[in-house]
């Protein structure tokens, strides 16, 4: 069975392309829950109109089902609370140049 801790660190390799950082160390993905075969991503988006949703939900799902055991991914986009620079990661606030 998959671990969550599998499960970011495949996540790791989905990347924001407008940033070029993963989805993890920019703080997107807020969840994830594993049950059995199911896993479950938690995510949010730099803004509503970023155009690499898409294409970042498409890198999701594609990366989860890397994972040994994975057979079923379901996604849930949410902006509940909104992102914001503060979600990132130390090393991805340096990179960026946020204090």
């Amino acid at each position: 069975m998959a671990t969550e801790a599998e499960v970011l660190e495949v996540l790791r390799q989905v990347e924001d392309p407008e940033l070029g950082m993963d989805i993890v160390d920019l703080g997107l993905v807020y969840g994830v829950e594993v049950e059995g075969p199911k896993v479950k991503v938690l995510y949010s988006l730099t803004s509503m109109g970023c155009p690499a949703g898409p294409l970042i939900a498409q890198d999701i799902d594609s990366a989860v089902r890397q994972v040994e055991g994975v057979a079923d991914v379901e996604m849930e986009l949410t902006f509940d609370p909104p992102w914001t620079p503060d979600k990132m990661s130390d090393d991805a606030k340096f990179i960026l140049g946020f204090g």
